[in-house]
């Protein structure tokens, strides 16, 4: 089977039969491809573009951001 690298966009082949586990580094081509995605996540360089509706949140989630509005403390403020 021909799969292309999430990351670098190599096409390779790998072998994967139904039942048995996916090849370690599946969705990429090498451990190399997947440190680089895994880096990008970590340095915060992938986001996810939309935000999550309020209904998603638990109750104390809405309770934590609700002290941060009284305290004038965005959720999106990234300050140390």
């Amino acid at each position: 089977m021909q799969h292309t690298c999430s990351m670098c966009g190599t096409v390779y082949d790998f072998v994967w039969k139904e039942g048995t586990p996916l090849p370690k580094n599946f969705p990429f081509c090498s451990t190399r491809c997947k440190a680089a995605d895994l880096s990008k996540w970590l340095n915060e360089e992938y986001t996810i573009a939309t935000a999550l509706p309020n209904t998603m949140l638990s109750d104390t989630e809405h309770e934590i951001l609700a002290e941060l509005a009284e305290l004038g403390v965005s959720p999106d403020d990234d300050t140390d």
